[in-house]
């Protein structure tokens, strides 16, 4: 995809319109954009909002690449997943990018008991959440986001079986796209959804159970590890919805979630 010299300047705005515009960061080639596309907003972002190195195949680099959003893929009670392409005119990769909903909008209620000991760094952002305003919920959504990146950094460093984190901009992550093996661009089932045979489930316990132990040496339980937060793709699983990640000796949720056995 080429443009002018001409093309890549940014329209001259009238005095009017300017600060708004300028505001949005608006830029001419926007309008060959389609209403759900985006141009890579990886190259603006910072090397902790990136994906940890070594790259995957499936990364794609290219500051000209293209987001397009091809649909929802599941709806949650927190935040909903969308699938998306990167594409560049040579390369494409399809990623899941998980959005996380406003506190007002959002239907777990118990997220309290999940970010229990969790502190913000500003004083603003600690009493917006304690007054409860509209930018104390994005606060609240922002760090649901942040809390997920980067346990899903740390899990994935650690060699635990997550989707590979690819970046963070405000309260959306993108990762890995876990595909089902027998179903070429389809996604993976979630375990509750799988009827696997006695030796695959015996392999699925034992992944599990592995990957609880390297939770806990990560210091870690996963407050809500269940059926439903587990994808089965084809003879491995994926651990999902990491934010709900807790401190199994400093949080009464952790206390519960590690159970006896851990």
């Amino acid at each position: 995809m080429k443009y002018s010299a001409e093309q890549q300047h940014y329209v001259k705005f009238s005095r009017d319109s300017r600060a708004v515009r300028d505001s949005l960061d608006w830029n001419v080639l926007d309008d060959s954009l389609a209403d759900n596309q985006r141009w890579f907003t990886w190259p603006e972002l910072e090397k902790l909002m990136r994906e940890p190195s070594p790259y995957p195949a499936f990364v794609i680099e290219d500051a000209g690449a293209i987001d397009t959003d091809l649909g929802v893929l599941k709806t949650g009670k927190e935040a909903d997943v969308f699938l998306v392409e990167r594409a560049t005119e040579s390369r494409s990769a399809v990623l899941a990018a998980k959005r996380y909903r406003s506190a007002e909008q959002r239907l777990f209620h118990r997220s309290s008991a999940y970010t229990e000991g969790r502190s913000v760094r500003r004083s603003r952002d600690a009493r917006a959440l304690k007054n409860g305003s509209s930018y104390g919920r994005e606060v609240e959504a922002a760090r649901w986001a942040d809390a997920e990146w980067t346990y899903l950094r740390m899990a994935y460093q650690a060699g635990i079986p997550v989707p590979y984190p690819v970046q963070i901009c405000g309260t959306e992550i993108m990762v890995e796209f876990i595909e089902d093996p027998s179903h070429p661009g389809v996604a993976a089932p979630r375990l509750q959804a799988t009827h696997p045979a006695p030796e695959l489930l015996q392999s699925y316990w034992e992944q599990l159970l592995a990957a609880m132990h390297a939770f806990a040496r990560m210091g870690f339980a996963h407050g809500d590890l269940s059926p439903y937060n587990v994808l089965a793709a084809g003879d491995r699983l994926v651990i999902i919805d990491l934010p709900q990640l807790v401190e199994p000796g400093g949080q009464s949720a952790g206390r519960r979630a590690a159970g006896p056995g851990l």
